[in-house]
C-alpha cells in the first residue's frame, strides 16, 4: 500500500520532518541498506589489507593508485546525469498517476441518461458499467504484476464477475495477436446504440456524450499501455547505473585514508571511517534507488500504485451509482440560510482563528491611503484659493475696513 504521510506535514514545525526519518516502510533505508552494507564492508576490507597485509613497497604503490582514483573519479558527471534521469522518471511517474482510468464521469452519465427502473433497464446500466470496468481490468492485468497475480487467467476474470461465460467465448473467438482490451469498448458502443433505438437513451446528444466519455476512458487505458510498452530508453538507464557504480567503485580505493607520515596532499588525517564518503554513497545511491522504485509504479514496491484497490473501488462505486442510486433523490427542504442573505457557516472554537475578513485585493489599502491624501490636498487647495480671492478683493478695494 502507498505510504501516506500528508497529515504529518500539514503544518510546518520546528524539525517537522524529523518524525519521518524514523519510518521504515517506504523509506530509503529499506531500499538501500543492502548496498550500503556491501559498500562499507568492501571499503573496510580494502582498508585492512592496506594497513595490515601490504609490504612497504606495496603500500607506496597502493597510495599512488588511491590518489589516481580519487583525482579522476570526480570527472564522472554523476550529479548531472543522475539528476536529469531522476527528474525524467518522476515526471513520468506522476503522468501515469494522473492518467489512471477512473469511471466516475461515465457512471454519472449512465445513471442519468439510461432510463428505465425495470429489470431490463437495470441490467442495461449494470452491463454498460461492467464493460467499462472490464476494459480497465484488462489493461491493469497487462501492466501490473499485482493484478496479474490476482487474475492470472481469463477464467479468474469470469469467476470474479467482470465477464460472462458467453462473453468469454466471443472474446476468445476473436483471433488477434494483439492485446484485446478494446473489445469491451466495442461492446459498450453497440449496447449503447441499441439502448438508443429502444428509447432507453432518449436523446442522441446523451448517446454522443456517453461515447465521447467512453472514448476518453479508453484513451487513459491506452496511455497506461503505452507507458508500459515504451519506457525510458535502456541505454540511458544503463549509463546512469554505470556512472553511479563506477564512481563508487573508484571511491573504494580513492577515498582510503593514507599514511599521514608520507606527506601526501590532503592526507594529513587518518580517521579510519570515511564519514562523508558514506554520506555521499547514501545520497547518490539513494537517488538512483528513487528512480528504480518510480520507473514502474505498477509493481509491488511500497509506493507503487494500488491497482487492485482501484479495481475494487471502481467496481463497487460504479455499480452502486448506476443501480441503487438511479433516479434516487432525497426530499428537497429549505436550507437553514433560506431567509439569510449573508450566509456564513459557524466556526468551532478550535477553528475560530480561521475566521478572517474577506480579501479584496492588494490595492485596497493603497486606495484608502490615496483617498486620505486626496482629501488632505483638497482641503489645502480650498484654503489656498480662499487666500487668493481675499487678496484680489482687498487689492481692488483699498478703502475697505479690512484693508
Amino acid at each position: 500500500m502507498t505510504v501516506t504521510y500528508s497529515s504529518k506535514v500539514a503544518n510546518a514545525t520546528f524539525f517537522g520532518f524529523h518524525r519521518l526519518l524514523l519510518k521504515w516502510r517506504g523509506s530509503i533505508y529499506k531500499l538501500l541498506y543492502r548496498e550500503f552494507i556491501v559498500f562499507a564492508v568492501l571499503y573496510t576490507a580494502i582498508s585492512l589489507v592496506y594497513r595490515l597485509l601490504l609490504t612497504g613497497a606495496q603500500k607506496r604503490y597502493f597510495e599512488k593508485l588511491s590518489i589516481y582514483c580519487d583525482r579522476y573519479a570526480e570527472q564522472i558527471p554523476v550529479t548531472f546525469v543522475l539528476g536529469f534521469y531522476v527528474t525524467l522518471v518522476v515526471n513520468r511517474w506522476w503522468n501515469q498517476f494522473v492518467n489512471l482510468p477512473w469511471p466516475d464521469r461515465l457512471m454519472f452519465l449512465i445513471s442519468s441518461s439510461v432510463h428505465g427502473r425495470d429489470e431490463h433497464g437495470r441490467l442495461l446500466r449494470r452491463t454498460l458499467m461492467r464493460y467499462v470496468n472490464l476494459t480497465s481490468l484488462l489493461i491493469f492485468r497487462s501492466v501490473s504484476t499485482a493484478v496479474y497475480k490476482r487474475f492470472p487467467t481469463m477464467d479468474h476474470v469470469v469467476e470474479a464477475g467482470f465477464m460472462t461465460a458467453d462473453e468469454r467465448k466471443l472474446f476468445n473467438h476473436l483471433k488477434s495477436p494483439h492485446l484485446k482490451y478494446w473489445v469491451p469498448f466495442i461492446w459498450f458502443g453497440n449496447l449503447a446504440a441499441k439502448a438508443r433505438k429502444e428509447g432507453r437513451i432518449r436523446d442522441s446528444v446523451d448517446l454522443q456524450s456517453l461515447m465521447t466519455e467512453m472514448n476518453r476512458y479508453r484513451s487513459w487505458c491506452s496511455l497506461l499501455f503505452g507507458y508500459d510498452w515504451v519506457g525510458i530508453p535502456l541505454v540511458y538507464t544503463q549509463v546512469v547505473t554505470l556512472a553511479v557504480y563506477t564512481f563508487f567503485f573508484a571511491c573504494l580505493i580513492g577515498r582510503q585514508f593514507l599514511d599521514p607520515t608520507q606527506g601526501y596532499a590532503e592526507h594529513d588525517l587518518d580517521l579510519y571511517i570515511p564519514i562523508f564518503t558514506l554520506l555521499q554513497f547514501f545520497f547518490y545511491a539513494g537517488w538512483l534507488k528513487v528512480a528504480e522504485q518510480l520507473i514502474n509504479p505498477f509493481g509491488e514496491d511500497d509506493d507503487d500504485f494500488e491497482t487492485n484497490w482501484c479495481i475494487d473501488r471502481n467496481l463497487q462505486v460504479s455499480l452502486l451509482a448506476v443501480d441503487e442510486m438511479h433516479m434516487s433523490l432525497p426530499k428537497m427542504k429549505k436550507d437553514i440560510y433560506w431567509d439569510d442573505s449573508a450566509a456564513r457557516p459557524p466556526y468551532t472554537l478550535a477553528a475560530a482563528d480561521y475566521c478572517i475578513p474577506s480579501f479584496l485585493g492588494s490595492t485596497v489599502q493603497m486606495g484608502i491611503l490615496l483617498f486620505s491624501c486626496m482629501s488632505w490636498l483638497g482641503a489645502r487647495d480650498i484654503v489656498f484659493r480662499t487666500q487668493i480671492i481675499q487678496q484680489d478683493f482687498l487689492g481692488s478695494n483699498p478703502g475697505s475696513p479690512t484693508h
